[in-house]
């Protein structure tokens, strides 16, 4: 029985460090598993490993074993805002009569030890320095503390990468933006020159592609229609571009931001005909940003997404559509803006440099057809 004991945590130790120190998973903690061990990694083919360490008696065991994994796998689906996740089932301890079978999206495989990695070819696809991996020279105390030591270290170094991305930092972009904002209301408001203001820089499409004042694509953003109008808009700023500035960084943040403008001044002269006015647009891209982070993030940030972000946008939108006053083109324009802008800046250590060029060349393809539908149909 020792012997077994001993077999056991030796090879979920192994398994352990290799989908932990080497392909970045990280362990679910969830409450009343006994036995097992969950691990995710939202980026990898395999979204999840689980690793059994209890003796499945019989084939009613394992089917009473992969409804429950199935049940589970449903839940972190759900959290993650994942539409299809495909999970591996990893057995250390089986009865002679107990046969694997598939199980849609849950894969499964037996290893006695290490070397049972042979017997299931379709894992080098996924994984293809497995079997080198699990191979170590130390053994037995000296095993365990280098296998115990490398986790830990792995772990440390995740949490301090966690810590540095969501510590909060200064806003000083966001404040710099918001007291620009009101410093240019009260300007057009002391000097008796807004509606001057407002017909020379407002967004509007015939003034820029027929009289090339290209300048207002940007100036627009920063002008508001009364007190209230600015109030909204900066407090709306400060709760999100906060956010935004404390993820993602300052030369992102000021990146998105401005993308988000252009293209929610774009998309509006497309599909507006009137003259539009104020930073709505670029917040609702920095809400694209938070989206679009939050989904890079979801394993701390899930249920903000489904409580908070993704009914604000909804909310806000709706507002949109059912207030005519309001320029909900340039909303959507923002929203798809700050959300390919943030794919092409990347989200600290989660963006691939293949993630970021594509989304860089699709940020440019949706920019270059806005401008191309608003200087010829205009």
């Amino acid at each position: 029985m020792d012997e077994s004991l001993d077999r056991k945590n030796l090879i979920v130790m192994k398994l352990l460090h290799y989908f932990i120190t080497e392909q970045n998973y990280n362990p679910i903690i969830l409450q009343g598993a006994e036995d097992e061990i969950w691990l995710e990694n939202l980026e990898s083919d395999y979204k999840v490993i689980r690793i059994v360490s209890n003796h499945i008696h019989n084939d009613e065991q394992l089917d009473f074993d992969l409804y429950k994994s199935k049940h589970i796998l449903k839940k972190i689906k759900k959290k993650t805002f994942s539409l299809k996740m495909k999970a591996l089932n990893i057995y250390t301890d089986l009865g002679d009569n107990v046969e694997l079978k598939e199980n849609g999206d849950i894969d499964c495989i037996y290893l006695y030890d290490e070397k049972d990695i042979k017997n299931y070819d379709f894992l080098y696809k996924y994984f293809p320095d497995i079997n080198n991996k699990l191979k170590f020279s130390e053994e037995g105390l000296q095993l365990f503390i280098k296998i115990t030591n490398d986790i830990n270290n792995k772990n440390r170094n995740d949490a301090m990468k966690a810590e540095e991305v969501f510590k909060p930092k200064k806003n000083i972009v966001t404040m710099v933006l918001i007291v620009i904002n009101v410093l240019i209301y009260a300007y057009m408001t002391l000097s008796g020159k807004w509606e001057y203001i407002v017909n020379k820089y407002a967004t509007y499409g015939p003034s820029i592609v027929h009289g090339k004042e290209y300048y207002r694509l940007i100036t627009g953003a920063f002008l508001h229609a009364n007190i209230i109008h600015l109030v909204f808009n900066c407090y709306s700023l400060y709760i999100i571009g906060t956010q935004i500035e404390n993820f993602m960084g300052r030369w992102r943040y000021l990146v998105i931001y401005f993308v988000s403008i252009i293209t929610a001044s774009l998309l509006s002269i497309v599909l507006n005909n009137t003259a539009s006015i104020g930073a709505s647009g670029a917040i609702f891209g920095l809400m694209g940003a938070l989206l679009y982070f939050g989904y890079h993030y979801r394993v701390y940030l899930g249920s903000v997404l489904k409580s908070q972000i993704i009914p604000l946008i909804i909310l806000n939108l709706l507002i949109g559509f059912m207030n005519p006053g309001i320029d909900n083109f340039a909303h959507i324009g923002g929203l798809v803006g700050g959300c390919l802008a943030s794919v092409g800046v990347g989200v600290k250590y989660k963006s691939t440099k293949f993630e970021i060029v594509n989304g860089i060349i699709v940020l440019v393809l949706f920019i270059a057809f806005l401008t191309y539908m608003a200087f010829h149909y205009i």
